[in-house]
């Protein structure tokens, strides 16, 4: 999670409110908070405690995440920082309560998303539970490619239906938003755990998309590819990449709280790509196009594994994401 916010919290002045909320912090044992029994706060007064109190522990992003937390316990989006009215008013006991327990949550390093249930992709709220992959900022920009080519695909000749396979949908944000964006669309989502499976079904019951979204259990590493995956005119995915060795150095929120498997791509981080590329030529039609979300480090090991190899496809293209890193890779299927 990258959030910036603009505006300074001002530093909690004294008061007796102030004085008891420290003393209910200072009381804290192993990072535990006992909620507070007759605490007056404003929302600012708790946005700056909560912080300091993250940052006390450890955690990552303290502001954002005790501003998160806290809009959406005000039933907001987010806190923003020019409104100095809504700020200044006062949580109600319900508030301060529900407010302590979610972050006590965030205590233990849950990631904020699963924190609040809920997360925006693109113009979408999902619904998160762990330990379903929690969708990043760089997969908006691997939907934004698609969205491109399918509406460019459109323009040149009437296409009344359109048929996209997602393999590793986890919460179901990337065939969603494409669902969303384009109604001649129909989409299978393939992943290989339950939990996903049930979240992505649960999403697009939830946006009014599951007439047109079939989503299946299926694990592309040992099972046989059902026939309703074949003749699509995409197949994107934003699939285990990491490589193993990379996975030791990730952030606790993730090592405690996501699913590895949906993150651990193999020594190479290759494992689940290279049976996806595998599978492309046997499910596409001609011309077809492969949308990938790798590591930075995949695209020359991916062209030259295409080019070396007969695996019936083309290697079109490199896209870097918004931090300039080679990001997204996009093959055809030869003619």
């Amino acid at each position: 999670m990258n959030c910036v916010f603009k505006g300074v919290i001002p530093r909690l002045r004294g008061g007796v409110a102030g004085q008891a909320l420290v003393r209910v912090f200072c009381s804290a044992v192993d990072g535990a908070v006992v909620p507070p029994v007759d605490c007056d706060v404003t929302v600012e007064q708790a946005v700056c405690l909560w912080t300091q109190h993250f940052q006390k522990n450890g955690v990552s992003e303290p502001l954002s995440s005790s501003r998160y937390i806290i809009a959406h316990v005000l039933g907001k989006k987010t806190l923003d920082s020019g409104e100095r009215r809504s700020l200044r008013g006062r949580l109600t006991e319900e508030q301060r309560h529900i407010v302590w327990k979610l972050c006590s949550k965030r205590l233990t390093r849950m990631p904020v998303q699963y924190v609040i249930e809920e997360w925006d992709f693109r113009d979408l709220t999902l619904k998160m539970r762990p330990p379903v992959f929690i969708p990043r900022p760089e997969t908006e920009e691997l939907v934004s490619l698609v969205l491109e080519h399918i509406q460019a695909k459109q323009s040149i000749r009437f296409q009344p239906v359109l048929r996209c396979l997602e393999v590793g949908c986890g919460s179901g944000a990337i065939s969603l938003s494409l669902l969303h964006s384009i109604p001649q669309l129909k989409a299978i989502a393939l992943d290989q755990s339950q939990e996903a499976v049930c979240l992505t079904k649960e999403n697009a019951s939830r946006l009014g998309l599951h007439d047109r979204l079939n989503v299946y259990h299926v694990d592309i590493m040992k099972d046989v590819i059902m026939r309703d995956c074949s003749f699509v005119d995409v197949l994107v995915s934003n699939p285990p990449y990491l490589f193993t060795h990379d996975m030791e150095s990730l952030q606790e929120e993730i090592v405690r709280f996501e699913d590895h498997s949906a993150l651990d791509g193999g020594s190479d981080g290759l494992s689940v790509i290279r049976q996806i590329l595998a599978l492309a030529p046997k499910i596409l039609k001609e011309e077809g196009r492969v949308y990938l979300e790798v590591d930075p480090r995949h695209p020359p090991m991916l062209k030259h594994l295409v080019e070396k190899s007969a695996l019936g496809l083309q290697y079109l293209e490199t896209h870097c994401d918004l931090t300039n890193r080679p990001r997204f890779c996009i093959l055809q299927r030869r003619r």
